[in-house]
Formats: C-alpha cells, sequence, structure tokens
C-alpha cells in the first residue's frame, strides 16, 4: 500500500511537530537518520559513517534494536537473560556514543538463540513489532533509514534478516494512514515518509584506501551503492574513523570483542561502509559522478544539498509499469516531480535514459513548478529484440529545474516470456515472496538458488517455469549439468501454461562420480537451466552443493561410553572433521584437527569424537554449562527426517571435555529444547579423555529423545568442533564435518547419515514436538537507561504506546534517608511503577510497586551502596490500561 504523493508531499516536508499523545509535554525526538537492526552491535560496523555524518553535518542518528541480545554468549560473567540483555544494552550505549549517536531504542522482543531462518524468528517475535518500528519512525521522522541485509544469504541471521524486512516495510507503512491506523486516530501521530532507505552492505568489489567508493563494482550493475571512506580522519580526535570505529566495537565485551586487534595504521589499507539504496523518494547522486562517491551520498537530496542540486524538499519518482520487460515490447515510465512546499523549481523537465539500443518516445516537459506543484511525464519505452534475457538494466530520469537538477532510477528486468529457475529452498522462496508482496522487485534474487545432495546420492529436482507474458505459453526445459552429475533425462517440456502462472518440471539428479569434493572443500557445482518459449530463450544458473554423507553400522553390542575406543565397538569409517569451517584457520594438525566415528545399538546412537588441541580453552565451571562456544567443545547435530527448516526441529547438544571441577557437562541449545543436558536429554551420557595434545569424547544419545523418528535413509547430522586458545571465554576457530558459514544454524546444509537395518520403534512420530523457546527479554521499564532517555526525548518505551492522561503515573519528589530513598508518586489510576535510584556510577536502588488506586502514594527504595553526589530517581510507569510513561526526579 502506497500513500498518494500529495500525502507524501505533507508528510516529509511538514514544519509543525507531530502530535503528541496526551500524557507527553514536548516534541518527540527529530533524528535525521534511524539504523534498524536485530541485536545490540548490528550497527558496530556503520559507526564509521555515523560519527562522520554526526562531526561533520551534525547528522542526528538514532538505533532501533530490536532484542537485547539476551540469547548470547558472556565472556565478561555469569549474566543471562534479562540480566544480560541489561549488560548488552549499557555496551550498546557506550559504543555509540562514540559516533555521537545517543538515541537507542529497544524493543524488548526476546533474542532466542542464533538462527539462520527468517521465518522461525518472525514466528517468535510475533506480528506487533513492525507497528513498534513504525511507530519510532513517526515519532522521530528520520529522512534516512539504514538498515541490514533482508535477505536469506548463507550465514545471514534469520534476526538480521527480519530485522532489515521490518525497516523496508516500515519505509512504506510508516508513510501510509491506512497502515496501523491506531497510532494516528487515537495517539496523535502523522504519516511520515522517509526519503531514503539503504542496507548496510553491498554486493560486489572495491579497492580499499580514500577511493574506495569510486572503484566499488556492484555485481548487479543497476544497483546504486554509496561508500563512506573509513580512513577519513575525525577534526576532533585527530584519528581515522576505523580507529574510532574499533574502540566503540572492543565496548562490546560480553561478546568477546575487548580482544579486537587495532586496524591498520596505513589508511590505503582502510576500505568503505557500503550502503545498497533500496528506494528513494528523492533525488540522490548520479553513479558514476563525484556526488556519488562523496561520504555525503547517501544523505543527498534527504538531508544535504550538493553544488548544483534541486532544493531540499523536492520529490523524483520514476514508475515503470512493470519490472519484467520483455524484448521488443514496449513499457511505459512515468516520472513525477514536485516542488518544495515553500520554494518553487520554475520551469521544469524531465530527460529518460534507457541502456543503448532502447527506444524512448514521449515529452518530459513538466511546465513552470510553483511551490508544492507537482508534474508528470509519461513515456514509452522499447527494449530491443536483442536484449540478453535475466540482465538488470537501469532507466533513470534526469530532472533539469531553474533551481537545480535531479537525478533517480529504477531496475528493470529483461525477462522473455517464460522464465525458469531451481526450486527455491524454503527461506528463499519464503523471501521471493516477501519482495513480491511489497513490490520491492529490486531485492528479488539476491541468493543464488541452491539444493544440496549427498556425495553419491541423488534427489529430485524441480524446475520452476513462470509465464510472465499475457499468452498461455508451451516450450521445453533442459539441464546442463557440470561432470560428475547425471540427470534422468536432459530435457523435458511443458505445455498450456497459462499467463501469470508457474509449473513445476521434475528430473532426478545424481552425484555419479562420488570422488568429487563435498562443497565445503570443492565449491558449489554451478550449471545451466534454459527455458525455451514462443518469443526466445531464459537462462539461469544455480548451483549444486555436495555434502559429506556416511553410513552408520550397527554395533554388535553397544559400546561402553568412557571416552576411549574399545576393541571391536566402532567399525564405521573414520569421519573427517577438521575441515575450517568459521575464524581463523588453524596453524597445525596438532592445534586443531580431528576424526569421528559413529554407531547404533537398539534405539541409541554411539558417537567418539577425537580432536587434537596442543592448547587447552577456558575451563567453565558445570553451572556455566552453556553458550558453548566460548571454549573448547564438541556440538553433535542430528535432523531426524533430515527435512528441517531451521533449528527449532532438530536435535543438538554440545559437550565441554572439562570443567573446572574435572569431569564433562553436555548441553542443549539453540533447538527443539534448550538447557542443561541432565534436564533436556535425559538418558544421553557423555565421557571424555583429556590430554596434554587434545581430548575425546564419547555420547551414547537415544533416539527416543530427538524429535521425531528417525528415517534410516536420510538423517541429517553434523559433528562440529569449537576450539578456543585463550583463557578469556572467547573462541579462535571451528571445524566440522559438514561446513558453512551459519552451518550450526542451517540443518539444510548438515551432511547425510543412513542407518541400514535400523526401524525407529512403532507409533513413534515422525512429526517434531512443539519447540520450547527462550522468550523472557528484558523489559524496557526495568532498564535504568531506557528510563532515561524516554525522559530525556519525551516518547514512550520500547516502540509502543504512551500511557493515556488519566491512566498516568509519575515521581514527584524523593527523600534521602537511612540507607532508603523515599519516593513520592502521584497516579490517576492503578497501574505498576518501576523505580531506579541512580548515580553517575549506576544504580544504587530499585523496586517495583503495585499501585492500586488513584492519589499520591510514598514509597521506600532500599539502597544497596551508599549514592554519591546528586543522585535522582527514575520511574517507569507501566499503566494497567497499557501504555508506559517515564518520569525523573532529584533526590534531595
Amino acid at each position: 500500500m502506497r500513500t498518494p504523493l500529495t500525502l507524501l508531499l505533507a508528510s516529509v516536508l511538514a514544519l509543525v511537530p507531530t502530535v503528541l499523545p496526551a500524557s507527553a509535554e514536548k516534541a518527540p525526538a527529530d533524528l535525521d537518520a534511524l539504523f534498524v537492526g536485530a541485536h545490540p552491535d548490528d550497527e558496530a560496523f556503520s559507526l564509521s559513517t555515523l560519527g562522520q555524518w554526526n562531526e561533520d553535518h551534525d547528522i542526528r542518528t538514532g538505533v532501533v534494536t530490536v532484542t537485547r541480545g539476551e540469547g548470547g554468549g558472556n565472556a565478561v560473567g555469569p549474566e543471562e537473560g534479562p540480566a544480560l540483555g541489561l549488560l548488552r544494552e549499557a555496551e550498546e550505549r557506550t559504543a555509540v556514543a562514540k559516533a555521537g549517536v545517543r538515541d537507542v531504542f529497544n524493543l524488548d522482543d526476546v533474542d532466542f538463540y542464533y538462527t539462520v531462518s527468517a521465518p522461525l524468528t518472525d514466528q517468535i517475535w510475533g506480528g506487533d513489532t513492525l507497528g513498534k518500528v513504525v511507530r519510532i519512525v513517526r515519532q522521530t521522522r528520520p529522512e534516512v533509514l539504514l538498515t541490514m541485509d533482508p535477505a536469506p544469504s548463507p550465514g545471514n541471521h534469520g534476526n538480521h534478516q527480519q530485522a532489515a524486512r521490518l525497516a523496508v516495510e516500515a519505509f512504506y507503512a510508516a508513510a501510509d494512514p491506512k497502515a496501523f491506523p491506531e497510532q494516528i486516530t487515537r495517539e496523535g501521530l502523522r504519516p511520515f515518509a522517509p526519503a531514503r532507505v539503504l542496507l548496510g552492505r553491498a554486493r560486489g568489489t572495491s579497492q580499499n584506501g580514500p577511493d574506495c567508493a569510486s572503484t566499488f563494482r556492484p555485481d548487479n550493475p543497476a544497483q546504486n551503492v554509496y561508500g563512506v571512506w573509513s580512513g577519513r580522519a575525525s577534526q576532533s580526535q585527530g584519528r581515522a574513523w576505523a580507529a574510532i570505529e574499533r574502540d566503540a566495537q572492543r565496548a562490546y565485551a560480553s561478546q568477546g570483542w575487548a580482544v579486537f586487534p587495532d586496524v591498520p595504521s596505513d589508511p590505503a589499507q582502510l576500505g568503505c561502509d557500503f550502503f545498497t539504496q533500496v528506494d528513494s523518494r528523492v533525488p540522490f547522486p548520479e553513479p558514476g559522478t563525484a556526488a556519488a562517491a562523496a561520504p555525503t551520498a547517501v544523505l543527498d537530496g534527504a538531508l544535504v544539498r550538493a553544488s548544483g542540486a534541486v532544493p531540499l524538499g523536492t520529490l523524483l519518482d520514476l514508475r515503470p509499469s512493470t519490472f519484467d520487460v520483455r524484448p521488443g515490447t514496449p513499457f511505459t515510465v512515468k516520472v513525477t516531480a514536485t516542488a518544495p512546499s515553500r520554494e518553487p523549481l520554475g520551469r521544469s523537465a524531465v530527460a529518460l535514459r534507457v541502456p543503448e539500443g532502447w527506444q524512448v518516445s514521449g515529452s518530459g516537459e513538466l511546465d513552470r513548478l510553483a511551490p508544492g506543484r507537482t508534474g508528470s511525464a509519461m513515456f514509452t519505452v522499447t527494449p530491443p529484440q536483442s536484449s540478453a534475457p535475466g540482465d538488470r538494466a537501469r532507466v533513470a530520469a534526469t530532472l533539469t529545474t531553474e533551481r537545480g537538477r535531479g537525478y533517480t532510477d529504477r531496475q528493470v528486468e529483461v525477462s522473455p516470456a517464460v522464465r525458469g529457475g531451481q526450486q527455491l529452498l524454503p527461506q528463499v522462496g519464503q523471501y521471493e515472496k516477501w519482495a513480491a508482496e511489497l513490490n520491492v522487485p529490486q531485492l528479488r534474487s539476491l541468493v543464488t538458488p541452491v539444493l544440496t545432495l549427498p556425495s553419491g546420492g541423488s534427489r529430485q529436482l524441480g524446475v520452476v517455469v513462470t509465464n510472465v507474458s499475457d499468452t498461455t505459453q508451451s516450450g521445453t526445459v533442459r539441464l546442463d549439468l557440470p561432470a560428475g552429475f547425471t540427470a534422468d533425462r536432459a530435457e523435458s517440456s511443458y505445455s498450456g501454461l497459462a499467463a501469470g502462472a508457474s509449473m513445476t518440471v521434475p528430473f532426478t539428479v545424481d552425484n555419479s562420480d562420488a570422488s568429487l569434493k563435498t562443497s565445503n572443500e570443492g565449491g558449489d557445482y554451478a550449471y545451466t537451466i534454459t527455458t525455451t518459449s514462443s518469443d526466445g530463450s531464459s537462462v539461469s544458473k544455480p548451483a549444486l552443493e555436495l555434502v559429506p554423507a556416511t553410513s552408520i553400522p550397527q554395533a554388535a553390542s553397544a559400546p561402553a561410553v568412557d571416552g576411549v575406543e574399545g576393541a571391536g565397538e566402532y567399525t564405521s569409517p573414520s569421519l573427517d572433521i577438521s575441515r575450517l569451517w568459521e575464524g581463523t584457520a588453524c596453524s597445525s594438525a596438532a592445534d586443531c584437527s580431528g576424526t569421528a566415528k559413529v554407531t547404533w545399538h537398539d534405539d541409541t546412537l554411539f558417537l567418539l569424537v577425537q580432536v587434537k588441541d596442543d592448547v587447552a580453552g577456558t575451563r567453565l565451571p558445570t553451572s556455566d554449562c552453556k553458550r558453548h562456544w566460548r571454549t573448547d567443545s564438541v556440538e553433535v547435530t542430528f535432523d531426524p527426517r533430515g527435512t528441517s527448516e531451521n533449528t527449532s526441529t532438530t536435535f543438538k547438544a554440545a559437550v565441554l571435555p572439562v570443567t573446572a571441577e574435572g569431569p564433562p557437562c553436555f548441553e542443549r541449545d539453540a533447538d527443539n529444547r534448550q538447557g542443561p543436558g541432565e534436564q533436556t536429554a535425559p538418558g544421553m551420557r557423555v565421557a571424555s579423555k583429556v590430554s596434554s595434545g587434545g581430548y575425546a569424547v564419547e555420547m551414547a544419545i537415544p533416539m527416543g529423545i530427538l524429535p521425531g523418528a528417525v528415517d534410516p535413509e536420510h538423517l541429517g547430522m553434523n559433528i562440529l568442533v569449537y576450539d578456543s586458545d585463550t583463557q578469556d571465554k572467547t573462541g579462535q576457530t571451528r571445524i566440522g564435518w559438514s561446513t558453512w558459514g551459519g552451518v550450526q544454524g542451517d540443518p539444510y546444509r548438515w551432511g547425510i547419515a543412513t542407518l541400514p537395518g535400523y526401524q525407529p520403534p512403532a507409533g513413534r512420530p515422525t512429526t517434531p514436538p512443539d519447540p520450547v523457546i527462550p522468550d523472557t527479554g528484558l523489559s524496557s521499564l526495568d532498564s535504568p537507561q531506557s528510563l532515561e532517555q524516554a525522559v530525556r526525548i519525551h516518547l514512550p518505551l520500547a516502540g509502543g504506546p504512551a500511557a493515556k492522561a488519566s491512566q498516568s503515573g509519575s515521581v514527584t519528589s524523593a527523600v534521602s534517608g537511612q540507607n532508603v530513598v523515599e519516593v513520592t508518586l502521584r497516579a490517576k489510576a492503578a497501574g505498576k511503577a518501576h523505580l531506579f535510584v541512580r548515580d553517575d556510577q549506576g544504580t544504587a536502588g530499585s523496586r517495583v510497586v503495585t499501585v492500586s488506586r488513584s492519589g499520591t502514594t510514598t514509597v521506600r527504595v532500599p539502597l544497596t551502596r551508599t549514592t554519591g553526589a546528586h543522585p535522582w530517581v527514575v520511574a517507569g510507569w507501566e499503566a494497567s490500561a497499557g501504555g508506559t510513561l517515564a518520569s525523573q526526579t532529584r533526590v534531595r
């Protein structure tokens, strides 16, 4: 849903403050830019840019953090859950302050565990998160939105994907009065249309040094990518912004970032922060120009007026009638320009630019554009019959006025009548559906389609053909596979494909050469799909990924779980688990390498993992047997049916071979049920043997505790090793059997095991039980830093609504006593007060009080220490009818 352009103009250019809820007293924070991320530290690699903008152009940037990262590790203490969230929020506020950022908006959604699934993230966060982001955009009015990568690229955290999608959705929804209308009708907010939205990443190549922005070459040449060099020196600090950013990153000590090395001292070795534009309502720098390579390129047209450019407040929009354009078939392009509300553009015209050989007809005259006036021009564009299918092209418009020039463009994709492509993974298919429904086709096809098959095995492969023409189509689909792969047929036909419809053409593909390296060693195996139709053919280039495979033999008797391989206990082949997965490569086999053997007996899996490790990591206490990636550990993963979209339907257990008390411990993490092993994996047994050169871990896992009956022909399995050579609760290297970035959260890329002769007990369900997922995040009402910010900028907490005036409550005075502070509350209705006594050193006392009726109440807040000079009380009010309010008073 899009707002009419006249409303967008009014909302973008409105000079009066947004109307506040009745309980607020002043105008909300007026931001220039807003970064939307999922966790504290997600903004950490853009702080060089935010700092430059703040110092050079007084750009005020805020940060939305959907969660406080309670599901992450902790390298500095025992805190977890909400206590860890409080710690990580403090780290974030310290870090971003180094770039001049003061406003951090925590949305209080739960950080459950690492996943690469945006669908699972959306399910856990729930449907109100977008409304919270939209509310903050409407309250703070940022002209520029920055966010992360919304695509399910290999290893991309599902929380990051979902945060990015929320930001892009909010770019449109915040401007639409029909989206979250209660924010307008009940809360007094106004629709607001940000000027530009960009992703804080880019796909392409560049050179380091001051020319990194101008030398960037995007993989998609029609994309607009802007770079800000991190090697520029801060005028106030006299150091490169990359070095300041690194200092900020080290503030995230709980995540092990305190040990990050210095950045190179040679500016020529420092690169750019890159931003890929998704959409813009205003003119922006033309690709290839000096303005496009300037540090202000992302701000131009929205917050900064470049030399010779049209005045700020000018809107410029280009809309092709279709994204999929066909060779030889005309399509229309509408260009619309709107003058600022208080400044004329005078006589104006637009000129359309298209790739060489494309034909354009139509007039670009817009007449005179008075303040607030809109002019439009319509063009007809015809790609040549020789246009290469699948290519992205840029259709651009240049606006010429008496007050300056402006530029805008859009991508289109050349497509014949029918295009064909390899069936998509569930996550990728869901992403493509999201892009289509939001009408952002420029974000389509960012992920190369891949399908896995076991080494030496086979799989069904579907080619999805889609008719983008307006007539029924017939044709053929041909596979051209790489050496070592065969299909049941090279070509298949389709017919009767209606306009706008899709169908799947099935093939069976085999890995006929089992000696080929699996893809984690030899790379993906690209191949070609050629789809013909009435007006030509389309070509797509997906890939096959070989994952390691093994056969797990039945043991004659159950192995003794003692950390030692007894005679005849394991007759299976030795699996190599020494492949680098993430982190620093092992310096030698003695540094980190390993092998594993697996067998089964009765209804139990047995594993023996031998690891070479010449330097031991931190010995954690048994009570801290969690977040196993902080020290030496072995993780085993099983996907019972080999079909899981995410790890919530899998079994993942990790063993620490040694603890501070001596014996090993084990736990489950990021799977169907997390927690201490004894509670979450009843019947599982572990043992270890530790030596000066490494350790062995042996385990017995009853298959009955896996989330579903095992498919003996297709059990997903992986064995992963985490290696730490330090005593600071940080890991340096990860190795394993089937290894890709983020593979611990991606069961699709785990290896495949068969269990000849095994049959699960009759009646064991094949459908996994509902996952038990952490659901406790820190509430902003329990964060004094969030409360103090809410007081300072006069906004409610966590992206939620403000308490109504008739439901409000606040602190009116505070008096110091003997080891207590007496706080006076005035409430207009029932509610709950979260009280914190604060000073320059932090919190000296706190208390939560339920207020049952209106009136004045005195509350005694006990102190945990003596307060310093000039203490104060900050309070969060939680109204019984919903909504929040923050207040503050000095302690007398």
